[in-house]
C-alpha cells in the first residue's frame, strides 16, 4: 500500500484536479442545485420569477457555501440579459462607474444588464450609492450576495429597491447526497475507484455544518490523500479525515454578524443563570478564533451589568479573570473564562446599577445643566469661599452616625431616585441599609 498525494496522480487525476472539486461540480441549472427549496422549489416565487425571466434586483442573504454566486450564475444563464460580474473584494467605485456606463448603454439600446456583485457588504457608503440610480432607472438588475445582515451593511435606499432573500445552510442529509454525487459525477471522482464508508461521508457532512464548499474541499483533500492499492483504487483513511477537518473553524467571523449573535447568546445565556450554555458559546467563540480578552473585557462588563450588587464579588472576579488571560493567553486561559462564566452564571443577578446609570444619563441629556449645589462645591480660594462655595457644607465623618441630612442633588431633581436595589443575593441587605438612611434623611426614625 503506497500513500497517494498530489504529485503522484495519474494524467487523469491531474486533470481532474486541475480545479478545486467544488467548482467542478458547481451546478448549471435549478434541477442540479443542491438545497433552497424554500426558495427555488417547484411553484416557489424565486423559481417563477428565474422561469419567466422576470427577475429584479435582489439580495441573496446567507452563510458561506450555501449557493449564493451559483444561483447567480445560474439566473444569468435563464434570462436573456447582459451578465456582468464582479467582486466588491477586488472592484473600486472606478470599475462600478465603467460598469455603469456599459449598463446605461444597453438600456438605451433597449438591453437589460444583469450585475452580480459578491460580497457586496464589504462596498463602502460612495461604491454603493453609485448603483443606485441606475438600479432606479432599471438600467441594471442588481444581484448581490452577502454574508452579513443587509439592514446593517447595505445602504437603506438600496435596500429598498432590493427583494432579499434569505439563502439558509445546506442540511446534513443536502451535504451527504452531494458528497455521494462528487464520488460518482465524471465532473468529480467518477472516473476513479472511490471507497469511502457511509460514516466517513456523513462526518463530513456534519463538520461542515451547511457549507457545500467546505465539505466539498475535505473530501477532496481526504481523496486525494488517501491509501491506494495496487489496483488503483482510493480508500478513504479516518486518520487522513480526521486531518482534514482538524482545522476547521466554526461559521463565525469576528467582523460581522454572527460575531454579534455569539456573545450575544453567551451574555443571555449567563442572565438566564445558564452555566451549560455560557460555557458552550464561550467555547464556540473560542474555537472560532475570538480574541479572549475580547471576551473577558464583556464579562468584566456584564458582572455590573446584570450582577451588580447582589454579589459584590463578581466585578473583582471578573477582573481578575481578564488579567489571567492576559498573562497565561490562549489555550490555558479558555478555564479561566469558564471559571468566570460559571461564576457569572450562578450569581443572583441585579440589573439596578445599569438601570440607575441608564435613568441619570437620561436625565442629564433631556434636563438643563443643573448647577452643583453651593454646599457640596470646593472652595479652595477666598474667592470662592466669599461667592458661599462650600457654604454649609457638613463633613459627614463629624457627626454621630457619619451622614448629614444635607442635600447634594440639584434643586430641580430632590428626591430623584436612580439606584433602587432589588431582593437578590447580598443586594436585599444594601436595599434595607439604604431604605435606613433615606427613613433617617427625611427625619424619620433611622
Amino acid at each position: 500500500m503506497e500513500q497517494l498525494d498530489l504529485f503522484s496522480q495519474n494524467e487523469e487525476n491531474d486533470r481532474l484536479s486541475s480545479a478545486p472539486l467544488a467548482s467542478r461540480l458547481r451546478p448549471e441549472s435549478l434541477d442540479e442545485y443542491v438545497g433552497q427549496q424554500h426558495l427555488i422549489g417547484p411553484g416557489k416565487l424565486l423559481r417563477q420569477l428565474i422561469e419567466r425571466d422576470q427577475v429584479s434586483s435582489m439580495i441573496f442573504w446567507g452563510p458561506p457555501g450555501v449557493g449564493k454566486t451559483t444561483l447567480a450564475r445560474i439566473i444569468a444563464r435563464r434570462t436573456r440579459a447582459e451578465f456582468v460580474e464582479f467582486s466588491a473584494v477586488t472592484s473600486g467605485i472606478r470599475e462600478v462607474k465603467e460598469v455603469m456606463s456599459r449598463a446605461e448603454e444597453n438600456r438605451r439600446a433597449g438591453v437589460r444588464t444583469l450585475l452580480f456583485t459578491d460580497e457586496i457588504h464589504r462596498f463602502n457608503k460612495a461604491q454603493q450609492d453609485a448603483f443606485l440610480p441606475y438600479v432606479e432607472k432599471g438600467s441594471i438588475i442588481l444581484i448581490g450576495a452577502t454574508t452579513e445582515n443587509p439592514s446593517f451593511e447595505i445602504n437603506s435606499a438600496l435596500l429598498s429597491r432590493c427583494r432579499v432573500f434569505i439563502l439558509k445552510p445546506l442540511t446534513e442529509q443536502d451535504l451527504y447526497g452531494l458528497l455521494r454525487h462528487a464520488l460518482t459525477s465524471p465532473k468529480g471522482f467518477g472516473g476513479m475507484k472511490i471507497t469511502a464508508e457511509e460514516g466517513q461521508l456523513r462526518t463530513i457532512a456534519r463538520f461542515a455544518q451547511g457549507d457545500a464548499r467546505t465539505a466539498l474541499s475535505i473530501l477532496e483533500m481526504a481523496v486525494l490523500n488517501g491509501v491506494i492499492d495496487t489496483n488503483g483504487g482510493v480508500t478513504l483513511d479516518d486518520a487522513v479525515l480526521a486531518d482534514s477537518m482538524n482545522r476547521r473553524s466554526l461559521l463565525y467571523d469576528k467582523n460581522g454578524e454572527e460575531h454579534y449573535n455569539l456573545i450575544s447568546a453567551l451574555h443571555k445565556s449567563m442572565r438566564n443563570s445558564d452555566p451549560d450554555a455560557a460555557v458552550y458559546w464561550l467555547c464556540r467563540m473560542l474555537d472560532g478564533g475570538e480574541d479572549p480578552l475580547y471576551i473577558a473585557r464583556r464579562l468584566v462588563r456584564f458582572a455590573s451589568e446584570d450582577v451588580g450588587m447582589a454579589d459584590p464579588e463578581a466585578l473583582p472576579q471578573a477582573v481578575a479573570c481578564y488579567q489571567a488571560c492576559h498573562f497565561l493567553g490562549m489555550p490555558e486561559c479558555n478555564v479561566h473564562l469558564a471559571h468566570a462564566a460559571v461564576y457569572l452564571s450562578l450569581a443572583p443577578k441585579s440589573n439596578a446599577l445599569e438601570v440607575a446609570v441608564n435613568a441619570a444619563a437620561e436625565d442629564i441629556r433631556s434636563r438643563p445643566a443643573e448647577p452643583v449645589p453651593l454646599q457640596i462645591r470646593n472652595a479652595p480660594t477666598q474667592l470662592m469661599k466669599a461667592a458661599d462655595y462650600g457654604k454649609g457644607y457638613i463633613y459627614a465623618h463629624d457627626t454621630k452616625e457619619k451622614m448629614a441630612r444635607m442635600q447634594c442633588l440639584p434643586d430641580s431633581l430632590v428626591g430623584r431616585r436612580y439606584y433602587l436595589p432589588t431582593t437578590q443575593g447580598k443586594e436585599a441587605a444594601l436595599k434595607e441599609r439604604l431604605e435606613e438612611i433615606l427613613r433617617w434623611k427625611q427625619g424619620g426614625d433611622a
